[in-house]
C-alpha cells in the first residue's frame, strides 16, 4: 500500500492532535486529543488490511519519509516498509491500542444554533492576532446580522482584540458569547463549515474532503443569557 498525499497530510495533522493514534481496518481515520476536547474523523483513498495502534505518529512519518515511494504492507505484529526498488527496508511495530488514546465512539452532533464558514484565510487572520496580542480566546458573538469572531480576553473588557466579521446563520434576537480556544483549532488547510451547539460543542466540516472534527466549546461561552 502506498499511502497517498492527502492521506500523509491528515496523518501530520492528527499527529498535532494526538502522537499517537490507532488506525483501524477500512477508510476512515480518527484521532482524539488526550483532553478529549477535539476529535476528527477522516475518509481517506486508501482502505487499509487491519486495525494496528502507533504510538508515535511523528516518529512513524519520519520513517516513512526515509525511502522514496514508501510501500507498506501489513503483518500480524508489525508494518514493512520499503522503496520503489525494493532495496531498502524498514520492519516497524504496532503498539497496543489499550495503551493509546483514540475515539471510542462516534459523536452525534445536536443542532448548532450558530452557523457559519470559516475560510482558509479568515482562520489565518485569527491564528496571527492570537499569536501577536497573546491571547487565545475566540469570541463568537452577533454582530448585526453577521457573526464576529474576536480575538482577545473575554475576561478584560480593556484588553487590546482582533476582529473579523463573517456571514452566518442564528436565531434572530438570541444573545451568544461562544468561547474557543485557538489552539484547539488544529485543523487542515482547509475551508470549513462551522455549526455551534449550546450544548458546547461545535463542528468543523470541510468543505473540500471527506473531514470533520469536533471542538469542545469553553464552559464560559453563553447563550440567551
Amino acid at each position: 500500500m502506498e499511502l497517498s498525499d492527502r492521506t500523509l497530510s491528515v496523518l501530520k495533522n492528527y499527529s498535532n492532535i494526538n502522537p499517537n493514534i490507532v488506525i483501524s481496518e477500512g477508510n476512515t481515520i480518527k484521532t482524539m486529543a488526550v483532553a478529549r476536547n477535539v476529535v476528527s474523523s477522516a475518509t481517506v483513498d486508501e482502505t487499509f488490511p487491519k486495525s494496528f495502534g502507533i504510538y508515535d505518529l511523528n516518529e512513524f512519518l519520519n520513517v516513512l519519509g526515509l525511502v522514496e515511494r514508501p510501500n507498506i504492507s501489513f503483518s500480524e505484529d508489525y508494518a514493512t516498509i520499503t522503496d520503489g526498488s525494493g532495496l531498502s527496508s524498514i520492519r516497524y511495530f504496532y503498539s497496543d491500542p489499550d495503551m493509546l488514546t483514540t475515539p471510542t465512539k462516534d459523536i452525534v452532533m445536536p443542532e448548532g444554533e450558530v452557523k457559519f464558514t470559516l475560510s482558509v484565510e479568515t482562520l489565518a487572520k485569527i491564528k496571527r492576532a492570537s499569536s501577536a496580542l497573546g491571547h487565545q480566546e475566540i469570541s463568537i458573538t452577533p454582530s448585526n446580522g453577521s457573526i464576529a469572531l474576536t480575538v482577545g480576553d473575554s475576561k478584560d473588557p480593556t484588553s487590546n482584540s482582533f476582529s473579523i466579521s463573517v456571514d452566518g446563520s442564528y436565531v434572530e434576537d438570541m444573545d451568544f458569547s461562544f468561547i474557543l480556544n485557538v489552539n484547539n483549532i488544529k485543523v487542515v488547510n482547509e475551508s470549513f463549515e462551522v455549526s455551534i451547539s449550546s450544548k458546547l460543542i461545535s463542528n468543523f466540516r470541510s468543505t473540500h474532503s471527506n473531514i470533520e472534527y469536533f471542538v469542545a466549546l469553553e464552559k464560559s461561552s453563553v447563550y440567551g443569557e
